[in-house]
């Protein structure tokens, strides 16, 4: 089922204070928050766990692990995308990016574990293996970490589940960096 991809203008008045603060601060409306206008309590809960994310001890890079790493699993086809775009922009390095759009591991043992770990919460819907939990504890992360994973995990998992529902259209912006689901299933 298609959703309405609504604008400042369209969407409910409940919605166009978070529309326009994304106008403000990327310059244009991503479809995603113009889709989550068609729920304004959707679209503030995102933005909100979307700015908690942003104030975790995770550099920037770690973040978009978290979100790449959770979005692919999810196979979300949209936030995929919007990520690599977005890591690019924050200086997140082509291989790093570039291994989890393809589902295979990445050559810095830190952030390796952390996509390993994140993949793990999300495939075991909260049950990682100690194994896992010890290999992202010896790579240098500790319980404050696990947590904010946690976070970060949930943050996207309300973009990808609700992109998969409302079947939203990648922007323009993001569709250089566009990705198939089909690309990590059968890597």
């Amino acid at each position: 089922m298609r959703y309405p991809v609504h604008s400042i203008a369209t969407a409910a008045p409940a919605a166009q204070p978070e529309l326009a603060g994304a106008k403000s601060a990327y310059g244009f409306v991503p479809n995603l928050l113009g889709m989550m206008a068609e729920a304004p309590a959707l679209l503030r809960g995102y933005r909100a766990l979307s700015e908690a994310f942003d104030a975790t001890s995770l550099t920037p890079a770690e973040r978009q692990v978290v979100l790449l790493a959770t979005s692919a699993v999810n196979g979300c086809e949209y936030c995929v995308a919007a990520h690599t775009v977005i890591a690019g922009m924050q200086k997140v390095p082509a291989p790093v990016v570039e291994a989890i759009r393809t589902g295979r591991a990445i050559n810095e043992p830190r952030l390796e574990a952390l996509r390993r770990f994140t993949e793990a919460v999300v495939a075991t819907r909260g049950w990682p293996t100690s194994e896992v939990t010890a290999a992202f504890v010896a790579a240098g992360y500790g319980s404050t970490q696990v947590l904010e994973v946690v976070l970060g995990i949930g943050l996207k998992t309300l973009s990808n589940y609700a992109n998969h529902i409302a079947e939203t259209p990648l922007d323009s912006a993001f569709a250089p960096a566009a990705w198939s689901r089909v690309q990590t299933i059968s890597a």
